[in-house]
């Protein structure tokens, strides 16, 4: 979990420094501080939850050389994609990371290791292969058969073979227990798992997966992921509370909307989350001889727009998509939980999400997804049919997502590929649609993939590695492709006869500004990405603006009210298809 620093001037720092701040150094650090600093033993209850994991491989395969050698496969791997997350998202591996393998994407993995860590991965393969090839021999060469003796023919042909098997099962069970039981506590308070944790020096930092893996433990950050708690039970919480709460909201709202004019549903909304979108030049140190989205500037001076504040910074994309989408704040729910759409989601029977407004009104159709990836990343497929999305179209769909254009050397489809696809679904219907699109075409990492980068010489910024300013200026390219795309766009929708209104975000920052990452006094503004509401010339609410002092900085989980106020300006739209959701399961 630890990376050496870097200096504005290595000649100003003086060699012991730069030795007790390297890898070796730390390392040095971390071994005489495992007996020097006895409240500090939580390297101790690492080792100890990974041996737990040990006793159920050994005791459930029953073969300690071929249990040994699955043991040091998977940590193996895990360590490996832990460093890379770590480099690319400032993020350790999550449990809700494994249903990217799970669901068969796992191929895809190998398009975002960097080149940078390209060497690590094949000295780990080889280092597999020979540890697997010896492990395989020693359990050939040991006489032992078995840990524990036991035989599934003839179980009861003696008593020798009675106690070997009775031994075995009551050994892999109780491992089992004893490794689901800590997990399974690990992250609630008071109890056990949590309570024995602490007593070796575990000190949970949930605000930061990063920060709680480099103090307390990989292997402890990903055990108390595992089982989280969604959030504490309100006081007189029941469901007689919240349908006399449905029934009073309901009222309201047909008393708000009895005299409007219009509804959201006249209007087609079309949400776009644009990947890693963002104004380069406000990054600190960053320096660009060219504005690269002189468009979206300028439109951002004439419509509701501001700074949306991400809970992210070079990932987290699924989180602020379900706020946009939900209108649900992620400060509602305990600060273990770390993947709405992997942890929450998929327990819930009937999420509620903005479009079903729309499905209310025109049925399947009111509402579809774009996304020109993977399907089942984040379980987008799993989830969006239960927010209700008629369609959901993406690289392996069926049908799959007609434009799928790259840009030069590029593996992701460009944004105005992306775009053309919501076009299409524009023409396909008459009736207003609620659209969501995830766009790709600045998803990490950004290895030199345009030809006539003017940013290679326009980027004047001092003191970046040579990796690091490629990265930044294939990144800024990006945002400059993105940024005429976009006008492009609205262009387009401006020439259609039917009020259309687009609330744009970038979801978060790239992880490619790893020098003004490691400034801890850049974190707001490496948390600010760029956000605008717009309407086309057909509707009603084309060229408003809301009050600047209020929108100037927003959460992705007003979006929709923000853009309510805009089309129907009298108050805030609520729908009865609001009200009529599950409530949020307490576990």
């Amino acid at each position: 979990m630890y990376s050496e620093p870097k200096y504005d001037d290595p000649n100003a720092v003086d060699s012991t420094t730069k030795i007790l701040n390297s890898v070796n150094g730390q390392l040095t650090r971390f071994v005489t501080q495992m007996w020097l600093e006895e409240d500090k033993l939580n390297w101790l209850l690492n080792f100890l939850a990974l041996g737990m994991v040990y006793l159920v491989l050994v005791f459930v395969i029953n073969r300690f050389w071929v249990a040994t050698a699955v043991f040091a496969i998977t940590m193996s791997v895990y360590a490996v994609a832990n460093s890379i997350k770590i480099i690319l998202r400032n993020e350790p591996i999550l449990p809700s990371d494994l249903s990217f393998l799970s669901s068969g994407n796992g191929g895809e993995i190998t398009s975002f290791i960097p080149k940078s860590s390209q060497a690590l991965v094949d000295g780990t393969i080889t280092m597999l292969i020979w540890l697997t090839v010896i492990c395989l021999i020693l359990q050939f060469v040991d006489g032992r058969r078995c840990v524990i003796p036991f035989h599934w023919w003839r179980p009861f042909r003696n008593v020798k073979t009675i106690i070997g098997n009775v031994t075995r099962i009551i050994a892999a069970a109780m491992s089992i227990t004893l490794l689901c039981s800590f997990t399974w506590t690990l992250s609630i308070p008071g109890a056990w798992g949590y309570e024995w944790a602490k007593s070796w020096g575990d000190s949970p930092q949930l605000w930061s997966a990063e920060g709680d893996a480099a103090n307390n433990g990989p292997v402890i950050n990903f055990l108390r992921l595992t089982h989280p708690k969604i959030m504490d039970k309100p006081e007189g919480y029941s469901q007689e509370t919240m349908e006399e709460l449905a029934k009073k909201y309901s009222s309201e709202a047909n008393q708000i909307n009895g005299t409007r004019a219009n509804n959201l549903t006249d209007n087609t909304v079309i949400m776009i989350l644009s990947e890693s979108f963002s104004d380069p030049t406000r990054v600190p140190g960053i320096a660009l001889a060219e504005d690269p989205m002189p468009n979206i500037r300028a439109l951002k001076e004439t419509t509701t727009s501001g700074l949306m504040l991400s809970p992210g910074f070079g990932g987290g994309t699924a989180n602020i998509e379900y706020q946009s989408l939900t209108g649900l704040d992620l400060a509602l729910f305990d600060d273990s939980m770390q993947s709405m759409y992997q942890e929450l989601v998929p327990h819930q029977k009937n999420p509620f999400a903005w479009n079903q407004i729309w499905n209310t009104e025109y049925g399947k159709s009111g509402s579809v997804a774009f996304h020109p990836y993977y399907k089942n990343m984040y379980l987008r497929d799993s989830n969006y049919k239960k927010f209700g999305f008629g369609k959901f179209y993406t690289l392996d769909s069926k049908p799959a997502i007609t434009n799928q254009d790259r840009i030069d050397n590029s593996p992701y489809v460009s944004d105005a590929a992306s775009y053309q696809n919501i076009i299409d679904q524009l023409n396909k219907e008459e009736h207003p649609q609620f659209l969501q699109l995830v766009t790709m075409q600045n998803h990490m990492t950004y290895d030199n993939w345009y030809s006539n980068n003017q940013f290679d010489w326009a980027d004047t910024t001092e003191n970046l590695n040579d990796y690091e300013r490629g990265q930044i200026n294939t990144y800024a390219k990006g945002v400059s492709i993105t940024d005429q795309a976009t006008i492009d766009f609205l262009n387009q929708l401006n020439t259609i006869d039917r009020p259309v209104t687009v609330v744009f975000y970038g979801d978060h920052l790239p992880s490619a500004y790893q020098t003004a990452a490691a400034n801890k006094d850049n974190t707001l503004v490496l948390h600010q990405t760029d956000y605008f509401i717009w309407s086309n010339q057909a509707s009603a609410s084309a060229g408003a603006k809301l009050d600047a002092e209020n929108t100037a900085y927003t959460s992705p989980n007003y979006f929709m009210e923000m853009a309510a106020e805009r089309m129907t300006p009298r108050s805030r739209h609520i729908s009865h298809s609001l009200l009529r959701h599950e409530p949020i399961s307490l576990h």
